[in-house]
């Protein structure tokens, strides 16, 4: 005895149910699934529509902000209320980014689920699909030994018996038992056009759905190259791309409106289906298969007897007759007629064959198997692929919402680097508290350092070698006494007059006096490396 597994909606298919049905003309529609009715065409093409007006008006607000952060410019010269303002800036850029990874996980997580309902819906449609082939082959087989190979060995036979009217009788009764099995089995629905039906439906859901999840994919992935760029942009202060990040975040704000539009049509439609899948499955497979077969598949509860029942009855005790006559004819003509035991054991075998395809069919025509694939089907569309659609909604809602966010702060934020940019290039050149001068007065004092340790190295090398050189001609800087002094001072504390070059007709600078650490370290050079300090020495 089979018994029933229940199909209960879940919470979110009564709500999407519930949306409000109106066709172009904004006159409610009924709500129940009917894709071949105008109106209701029409009320899922309205709920589309309403995700381009949403559109339209977040432009609009949108142009409208960026209008007025144009036309009233912020006090340049309050520098304390500029920083701060610039932070929160960077703070709600870098947010924004946040909720769009976070949107993209969402996405992600909700293409994955649409996707295995989808495979679910498909792969139950296959079995169901298979058991309908298994159906048909057995039943076509099953005809074609009874018309074909049955009939002709009777036909031998009635030659054979022919002086025996007795077993002629029992041929022509086998022949119309076979007869009426066949036109039984005749009367079953077509299932051949069912079979097809559901092929077709599952590969064009296969098709579109594999390019549904492709597509979504792509957008999910330059979704995370965009919030990954918005962080890179922050972090660089870069202008040129935060101005790229503009356009391409106008373009996804489209696609985040057009995807949410798209998926909400599709997730009220397959809503509408999903309250009542039984009713729409009757109604469309009325013309193919009766509806108390259909009842009785998607239903398949107790209480419903087996539609072919009957014909499974008169087919097992018409093979059960034809095999009791084929058994008394096998006997009673062993001696007289031993030319019809051949076509006697071939009768036999089909009869056999008969009866094995009785069994199968029994079990496939039983409801639990079709059963059982049709609730696979109507969960995995309905809990699976609904619950990703809504995911998928609410991809595109955070989406938009992150992309609105910052599209308004880029602008705010462009306008603060371009500020810094011109107070920097403002800083006098002169200003020796300006970066771009200290580094320029660090370039000058390593210049300097290195031309003092040739008049070291000279000097040291005088009082600790034996070699006697001529004295040094004068020598004088390039840079005035003044400027030299400012950058000791500046970075070296306190000026050192030792280290000063003396200004001076036929004068040298005094040798300078160095620590014992440098005379330590002159005293372990080798000749080589004196050679080699000899050749700053001026000649």
């Amino acid at each position: 005895m089979s018994t029933r597994l229940n199909y209960i909606a879940p919470w979110w298919i009564y709500w999407l149910h519930n949306f409000p049905h109106l066709n172009l003309s904004f006159q409610s529609v009924d709500s129940s699934f009917r894709p071949q009715d105008e109106d209701y065409q029409q009320s899922l093409i309205v709920l589309t529509c309403m995700a381009a007006i949403g559109l339209g008006l977040n432009l609009l607000l949108l142009a409208a902000y960026l209008t007025c952060v144009c036309c009233c410019q912020k006090d340049e010269d309050d520098e304390e209320s500029k920083r701060p303002g610039s932070r929160c800036v960077s703070w709600v850029s870098m947010l924004a980014g946040l909720v769009i990874c976070c949107a993209v996980g969402v996405g992600f997580y909700g293409n994955s689920e649409a996707n295995d309902g989808v495979y679910q819906l498909t792969h139950s449609l296959y079995q169901a699909n298979h058991t309908l082939d298994g159906i048909d082959r057995l039943v076509t087989g099953t005809v074609g030994g009874l018309e074909g190979g049955l009939k002709q060995h009777l036909g031998r036979l009635d030659e054979i018996f022919a002086v025996r009217e007795d077993y002629v009788r029992t041929l022509h009764a086998m022949q119309r038992t076979a007869d009426s099995v066949v036109v039984q089995l005749r009367g079953l629905p077509d299932l051949g056009r069912a079979k097809l039906n559901l092929s077709t439906i599952a590969e064009h859901t296969l098709y579109w759905e594999h390019r549904r999840w492709l597509a979504y994919l792509l957008v999910l992935v330059f979704y995370l190259v965009i919030s990954l760029a918005v962080f890179l942009g922050l972090a660089k202060q870069s202008r040129w791309l935060l101005t790229i990040l503009t356009v391409f975040g106008l373009l996804t704000l489209v696609v985040s409106w057009a995807s949410l539009g798209a998926d909400t049509a599709v997730a009220v439609g397959t809503s509408d289906f999903c309250v009542s899948p039984d009713k729409f499955i009757v109604n469309q497979t009325e013309d193919i298969v009766p509806a108390a077969i259909t009842h009785y598949y998607l239903y398949c509860s107790p209480s419903l007897l087996n539609p072919f029942q009957k014909l499974l009855t008169i087919f097992q005790r018409s093979l059960t007759t034809m095999q009791t006559q084929t058994q008394s004819l096998l006997l009673s003509t062993a001696l007289h007629f031993p030319t019809a035991q051949r076509d006697l054991f071939g009768i036999q075998q089909i009869l056999n064959t008969s009866e094995s395809s009785l069994h199968q069919l029994t079990a496939l025509l039983d409801c639990r198997s079709l059963h059982k694939d049709y609730l696979e089907a109507v969960v995995g569309l309905c809990y699976d692929g609904v619950e990703g659609l809504l995911y998928l909604c609410l991809f595109s809602l955070m989406s938009a919402a992150a992309f609105c966010v910052l599209l308004c702060a880029i602008p705010r934020l462009l306008k603060h680097i371009a500020s810094r940019e011109r107070d920097y290039d403002d800083i006098d050149e002169e200003d020796p508290f300006n970066p771009r001068a200290r580094r320029t007065v660090a370039r000058g004092r390593r210049s300097s350092q290195s031309h003092v340790h040739s008049f070291c190295s000279y000097s040291s090398r005088e009082s600790q070698s034996s070699l006697h050189l001529p004295p040094p001609l004068p020598t004088t800087t390039n840079a005035p006494i003044a400027e030299y002094m400012n950058q000791s001072m500046l970075f070296g504390g306190n000026p050192r007059y030792e280290n000063v070059p003396l200004i001076g007709s036929g004068r040298s600078s005094p040798p300078p006096s160095y620590s014992p650490s440098l005379r330590s370290t002159y005293l372990s050079m080798t000749d080589s490396q004196i050679r080699h300090f000899g050749t700053d020495l001026p000649v």
